[in-house]
């Protein structure tokens, strides 16, 4: 029978998974990195408290769904080593759900940020 873990201990567990993530994902990486960017930007053009709470659901969000879709790969290529079509469609399905995050992500931060570029360059190149 299985010990259950204590708070503390659980808490260890999802930071190690979230390490994992980072370490092994080159998709991980690429979204921390645009977190990394976003906020960036947010503090250079003073985006609003809204905008901010926007971006920060967002990192959630992409953030999330690529740890979920890591997951989900990770226990499918354990439960079907072979070829399968159901095991590439939870596969595909999970990858589809991170690229959609994604695109919505993106189509927010430009809604924030490119009027905040633009205005930035019309500065110096008009």
């Amino acid at each position: 029978m299985r010990r259950k873990h204590g708070l503390f201990e659980s808490f260890l567990h999802a930071f190690a998974g979230i390490f994992a993530c980072v370490k092994r994902e080159r998709n991980m990486k690429i979204h921390f990195g645009f977190v990394i960017l976003v906020s960036a930007g947010g503090f250079l053009f003073g985006i609003s408290q809204a905008e901010w709470l926007v971006c920060l659901v967002f990192f959630a969000l992409v953030l999330g769904a690529e740890a979920i879709n890591t997951a989900i790969e990770a226990a499918v290529d354990i439960a079907s080593p072979e070829q399968n079509p159901k095991a590439k469609l939870a596969k595909d399905a999970a990858a589809g759900a991170v690229l959609l995050c994604s695109l919505m992500a993106a189509v927010a931060g430009c809604i924030i940020f490119l009027p905040r570029i633009w205005r930035f360059l019309q500065q110096f190149f008009m």
